[in-house]
């Protein structure tokens, strides 16, 4: 069975923190670029930054936005659930959607709430996951 999804006007704004230094920003580029290959779910993979780097986050709602965006999943490349996650990246994003209340944006969980996390810590520590 061939089950077809509909990405047409579904975005996914990764954010991260941003930094003064340039090469971690490009870092999340680079994944972001990794993600946009495999992101069939959404016609547009893009990133965006709480601060020290462009685009801010309300930059890069707004780009999506005018981009055609009806759906934007706002994805936290954070580790814990601090002030950032909790209230300055929802502040954001509830900022732009009364500008464009057409438009649905929500914020997934932050990557370290995931299940997964665990495994991928061992695997980076070089140990078996179900050890």
């Amino acid at each position: 069975m061939n089950v077809s999804v509909d990405r047409e006007g579904r975005a996914l704004l990764v954010v991260a923190h941003g930094s003064r230094r340039g090469a971690s920003n490009d870092e999340v580029r680079r994944l972001t670029d990794a993600l946009r290959s495999r992101a069939t779910a959404f016609e547009w993979v893009e990133c965006a930054f709480l601060e020290l780097a462009e685009p801010s986050i309300p930059g890069g709602l707004e780009s999506l936005v005018e981009r055609g965006a009806r759906e934007i999943v706002v994805l936290p490349y954070f580790l814990s659930a601090g002030r950032h996650v909790v209230e300055d990246i929802p502040g954001e994003i509830a900022d732009v959607a009364t500008r464009h209340p057409a438009v649905r944006i929500r914020q997934a969980a932050y990557l370290g709430d995931s299940a997964g996390i665990v495994s991928l810590m061992l695997e980076q520590a070089g140990s078996p996951a179900d050890a």
